[in-house]
């Protein structure tokens, strides 16, 4: 008995079939716990986290490097700055966190709505390992600035060998 392998993402959009689907229905998020260092990340299931969750925006980045730091500007006008979250590895970083939308008038009485309201987030793989002890975040005027001074690999030191 041949099992039916339901469409995926891709071939839903498209109407492609078979071979052309490039995209993988089974991925899970992963959940960022833990102190210190680094944060690690586990895999959820996609029936508890993926079914009760809204769909969120992906937030808009420039990143750019310094011959010490790699630096990430996005856009959170809006946003209020407690209420963002900054994941960190020293390999990725992920940013979310919540626009809410202050109704003044009623859904009807838009002309135009291209705003985006409600949760966003943003996963990052970054270029280089950073030291996540000296990574520093700030907003001015909407910009969220995020500074990932780099890890210098070169770097050496003397160990002096102790008797006891």
């Amino acid at each position: 008995m041949a099992l039916l392998k339901k469409p995926g993402f891709f071939s839903r959009l498209t109407g492609a079939s078979g071979d052309e689907d490039f995209f993988d229905d089974s991925s899970r998020p992963a959940v960022f716990e833990g102190e210190g260092d680094e944060r690690r990340a586990h895999i959820t299931t996609r029936d508890e986290k993926w079914a009760a969750e809204e769909p969120q925006g992906e937030l808009a980045v420039d990143i750019y490097q310094t011959p010490d730091a790699i630096v990430v500007k996005a856009l959170v006008a809006g946003v209020q700055p407690t209420s963002i979250d900054i994941a960190l590895t020293r390999e990725m970083l992920t940013i979310s966190g919540s626009r809410e939308d202050e109704r003044e008038v009623e859904e009807d009485n838009y002309f135009q709505r291209e705003l985006y309201w409600g949760s966003f987030s943003r996963t990052i793989l970054l270029p280089e390992e950073i030291d996540v002890d000296l990574a520093e975040a700030s907003e001015k005027h909407g910009i969220l600035m995020i500074r990932l001074p780099k890890i210098n690999k070169k770097r050496q030191t003397k160990l002096k060998v102790r008797s006891r």
